[in-house]
Formats: structure tokens, C-alpha cells, sequence
């Protein structure tokens, strides 16, 4: 199997971009969690 089309630059900046975000928004919906109580601090180390 060989790889004819290997990604551009742009296309592997973009899904590192997108992979990043999507860290931060998972973060950040963990805190909000956490600050309104729905996690128990408990659960937090």
C-alpha cells in the first residue's frame, strides 16, 4: 500500500488546529462542570 497523496502542510496545520480546540473546549466544559457542581470536587485531585 503505497501513499500517492501524503497530506500538505495546510492540511496537517488544519487538523492539529482542529485537535487543539477541541482540547481546549473539552477543558473548558470540564471547568465550567466542575464550578457549577455537577462534578463533585471530590472527583478532582
Amino acid at each position: 500500500m503505497s501513499n500517492e497523496h501524503p497530506p500538505t502542510v495546510a492540511e496537517h496545520t488544519r487538523t492539529a488546529f482542529n485537535e487543539d480546540w477541541a482540547a481546549t473546549i473539552v477543558g473548558l466544559v470540564l471547568l465550567a462542570l466542575v464550578l457549577i457542581g455537577v462534578i463533585p470536587t471530590g472527583l478532582v485531585p
